[in-house]
C-alpha cells in the first residue's frame, strides 16, 4: 500500500474547498461507484464537490444517486473545464495514469496548477502529491470507504453514499466471485447493507436490465467464441459491423470476456472489440490464478490492470490483431499450464 501526503490532505480539506472528481474514459461501475460517493461524501463534509467523466457510461449505470449531476468532458466541455478551472484539488479515482482519461482531457489535466489526490488500486500508479494505493484492495470504491473509515467518518455514510460503494465494489469483483474479494470485503459489504444499500435491487439495476438487442449482441459474441486448448485460452471477437447490427450502446460489451473465462480447463480469456471511432481493436484479458494478464497486456498490447482483469488496444486489423495474440502465446506455454490447478 502507498499512503502519500495523507495527513496534509486531511489537513487540506479541513476547510471548504472546491474540488473536482474524475473517473477513467468509458467509466465501468467501479468509476463511477466510487466518484459518486465520493462526492456525496465531500459534499456532506462542506465542500463543492463536482464529478466529470471523460465520456459517455453504460445506461445501465445512470440511475446511481447523483448521476444526473455528472459533467460528461466530451459533451459538456464548458462546464466540465469551467469546474476544473475553479478547483482547489482534484481527486482522481479508480485510473493510475493521466492517459487513462483519453487525450483531450488528459492535455486539460498537465496543465492544471494544483495538486492531484489518487484514489485507485491499479498497479504502476504515476505520481501525484496525495496518493492512496493499494493493488491489493478489490476495487476503488473500498478503497473510497477505507479513506473515509480513515477519517473516522463511517457514520456519515447513507443510504446513496452505500448504494454508490456497494455498486462499485459489485461490478469490480463480478458479484464478489473474483479472488481479490476477500473476508473483509464481505464485512463492508454488510455494513453497506446496514447502512441502506438494497443489494437486490443494485443487481437487478446492474445486471437485469438488459436490452434485446443486447442480447443479441450476447449472442453473436459467443457465436464468435474461438477456443485455444493447448494453451488453455479462448477469446471473442466482434467487429463494428456486427455491433451496429444489433444497435450496440454503451455498456453492451460489459462482462461478455468472462463467458469465455467460464469455459472448464481456460484459464486465459480475450474479448477483441473494433472501435472504429478511436481506430482501434479494444482488448479486455481475464485470467485465473498466476497468470498476469497486467503483464501480458504492459508488454504486447500497450495496456495493463490487475493481475487478473487488464485492457489493451491494438492499432493493427482484427485479423492480424488476433494473428499477434496467437502467436505470443506459444512463449506463455509453461506460464499457463501451471497457473491455475483444478
Amino acid at each position: 500500500m502507498i499512503l502519500k501526503g495523507f495527513d496534509e490532505l486531511i489537513s487540506f480539506l479541513e476547510k471548504p474547498k472546491s474540488i473536482v472528481i474524475i473517473g477513467h474514459r468509458n467509466p465501468d461501475g467501479d468509476a463511477m461507484g466510487s466518484t459518486l460517493a465520493l462526492k456525496k461524501y465531500l459534499d456532506k463534509k462542506g465542500h463543492d464537490a463536482t464529478v466529470v467523466v471523460p465520456n459517455e457510461y453504460p445506461e445501465f449505470l445512470h440511475w446511481l444517486p447523483g448521476s444526473d449531476t455528472t459533467y460528461r468532458f466530451d459533451w459538456q466541455n464548458t462546464q466540465s473545464k469551467k469546474a476544473i478551472d475553479k478547483s482547489d484539488i482534484i481527486f482522481l479515482l479508480d485510473f493510475n495514469a493521466l492517459h487513462r482519461v483519453g487525450s483531450d482531457m488528459q492535455n486539460s489535466l498537465e496543465k492544471y496548477p494544483n495538486d492531484f489526490a489518487m484514489i485507485d488500486h491499479h498497479q504502476q500508479p504515476d505520481d501525484v502529491k496525495y496518493m492512496y494505493s493499494d493493488v491489493t484492495i478489490c476495487s476503488t470504491s473500498q478503497m473510497v470507504y477505507h479513506f473515509i473509515e480513515m477519517n473516522s467518518d463511517l457514520d456519515l455514510i447513507d443510504a446513496d453514499i452505500a448504494t454508490c460503494l456497494y455498486t462499485g465494489i459489485m461490478t469490480d469483483t463480478g458479484s464478489f466471485r473474483f479472488r481479490s474479494t476477500t473476508s473483509n470485503t464481505h464485512l463492508i459489504i454488510a455494513d453497506l447493507i446496514d447502512k441502506g444499500a438494497e443489494n437486490d435491487k443494485i443487481h437487478n439495476n446492474v445486471y437485469d436490465a438488459n436490452s434485446y438487442d443486447r442480447l443479441l449482441l450476447l449472442g453473436q459474441a459467443l457465436s464468435n467464441l474461438q477456443i485455444l486448448p493447448t494453451h488453455k485460452t479462448a477469446f471473442i471477437t466482434l467487429t463494428s459491423a456486427e455491433k451496429k447490427q444489433f444497435n450496440f450502446q454503451k455498456g453492451d460489451t460489459e462482462g461478455i470476456v468472462n463467458y469465455a473465462l467460464s469455459l472448464k480447463g481456460i484459464i486465459f480469456a480475450a474479448i477483441f472489440i473494433e472501435d472504429n471511432e478511436q481506430g482501434i481493436i479494444k482488448i479486455s484479458f481475464r485470467s485465473k490464478g498466476s497468470f498476469s494478464v497486467n503483464q501480458f497486456s504492459r508488454n504486447h498490447f500497450s495496456g495493463g490492470g490487475h493481475d487478473n482483469a487488464a485492457g489493451g488496444k491494438s492499432s493493427l486489423s482484427m485479423e492480424k490483431t488476433i494473428t499477434k495474440f496467437s502467436g505470443l502465446l506459444p512463449q506463455y506455454k509453461k506460464e499457463l499450464e501451471v497457473s491455475y490447478e483444478d
